[in-house]
């Protein structure tokens, strides 16, 4: 049994002075407020969070596709030069990739990642000998870092609504759904390694899945996510083929609840967005990726009064920054709306809403028993660094607002994820290693687009 104290932490009932935690299997076996100073010490200690939206591949990308490359760059011409650059993807590169955004995820104090994993076969859309292949090099990834990973295999197996074939890039995704299956059940064979991983399904969208193979994924086990209504395009395309818009359409046609995270929702009609939040499913937001494509501005302020969970993900991984991602999604409301604070409410400052509506929606997008400090939750947590200028008298709440609104993820100095202490002092306890790989496949990835 290992021991952390803390002279401040936030509790699900708030913030408590000299909190003792006792860790068992993973586990948090005990929180005892009023403590005297036993064991790992630290200034203040939050929950950690989870990152529960991932397409670790596409760090490698970051920085590549700033340059104007059509009269009208768009989600959609962003798109196919993803297409080309993982076609230079071998299966090792995709574990060095994977395991370095797992570093830095956790170095910005995400304890967990829910991997929407697509990229299954080889170039062409070849299968490789072994169909969990790259599901396999996530897990060692994760195995390696010591992240908590919810595993999705993705089910792609068109281009569009109509039916059309995949093409080019795409064809790494593709499965009809037989072979979709054994996909499945080999990962979730494969995820078996880590003490505390998760197996879900992710039929990607509706664009592209049949609707046969839409509602088999419903009736597997674990979590259940999939992106929906994020561009105008979408939209479009998926009220012409399928009679109603994205949301409506799910809303009348499957059974949606706490096990669902829908990602994105930025192109949602208010009687959607009231509707779909009393379900019980999570908004899984992305602030950084959806500025960076033009995706849209998700509607938070009726999400919230309507009761909707919410957590945030990193998607494209172009910038791994839990505190960016969370400020990102209350400065949209402020630009849409003109307001400042618009996520606080009359007893919770912006900075406190944010953090634990995004880590206890994160946990439960990721099907982990997670998000507060708690016995019987896994031991996800979180020290900052109160040392940091920003930090400097705050107390309560302030500490929050300050690490989202005017510090930023330096400010994480120690993270456990399942009672693993994998960053300490700010640096995860592998990052060289992890690292040294990674630039080895950027020297040869570099100039692929």
């Amino acid at each position: 049994m290992a021991t952390i104290w803390a002279e401040t932490a936030l509790l699900p009932d708030g913030w408590a002075r000299n909190v003792r935690i006792d860790l068992r299997d993973g586990r948090i076996a005990a929180v005892t407020p009023g403590a005297a100073p036993e064991g790992q010490r630290v200034a203040c200690l939050i929950p950690a969070g989870h990152n529960l939206h991932s397409h670790a591949f596409q760090r490698a990308m970051a920085g590549m596709t700033e340059r104007r490359g059509h009269p009208q760059d768009t989600f959609w011409t962003w798109r196919q030069l993803m297409y080309r650059f993982l076609d230079q993807l071998t299966p090792e590169d995709v574990e060095a990739i994977t395991a370095f955004v797992q570093v830095e995820m956790l170095e910005a104090g995400y304890a967990s990642v829910c991997e929407f994993h697509y990229l299954h076969h080889a170039p062409g859309g070849v299968p490789y000998t072994d169909l969990a292949e790259l599901a396999k090099r996530v897990i060692a990834a994760a195995q390696e870092t010591g992240i908590g990973l919810t595993l999705l295999p993705v089910a792609y197996e068109q281009g569009g609504c109509d039916g059309r074939p995949l093409q080019g890039g795409q064809m790494r995704f593709g499965n009809d759904f037989n072979r979709f299956q054994r996909l499945v059940e080999e990962s979730s064979a494969a995820i078996k390694a880590l003490p505390d991983g998760v197996i879900g399904v992710a039929p990607h969208s509706l664009r592209a899945v049949s609707q046969h193979t839409l509602a088999a994924c419903a009736g597997m086990p674990g979590p259940l996510h999939m992106h929906l209504a994020e561009q105008v395009g979408e939209v479009a395309e998926v009220e012409a083929a399928w009679g109603a818009r994205p949301v409506e359409w799910v809303l009348a046609n499957t059974e949606v609840g706490p096990r669902n995270c829908f990602i994105h929702l930025t192109q949602m009609l208010p009687h959607e967005t009231a509707a779909l939040a009393q379900t019980g499913a999570v908004a899984g937001l992305c602030p950084i990726t959806e500025a960076s494509l033009g995706d849209g501005i998700f509607d938070g302020l009726r999400w919230l009064a309507a009761g909707g969970a919410f957590g945030v993900g990193s998607d494209s991984n172009i910038r791994i920054a839990q505190a960016e991602e969370l400020r990102g999604l209350e400065y949209s409301q402020r630009l849409r709306d003109r307001g400042r604070a618009m996520l606080a409410t009359d007893d919770l400052s912006t900075g406190r809403v944010l953090l634990e509506g995004a880590a206890r929606g994160g946990a439960q997008a990721a099907g982990r028993q997670s998000g507060k400090i708690e016995p019987g939750c896994w031991a996800d947590v979180v020290a900052l660094d109160m040392s940091a200028v920003d930090l400097e008298g705050r107390q309560g709440d302030a500490i929050l607002d300050a690490w989202i609104f005017a510090g930023d993820d330096r400010m994480v100095a120690e993270v456990w994820s399942a009672g693993r202490h994998v960053v300490k002092a700010g640096r995860h306890v592998a990052r060289d290693t992890v690292e040294a790989r990674y630039r080895a496949v950027m020297r040869r990835l570099v100039g692929s687009l």
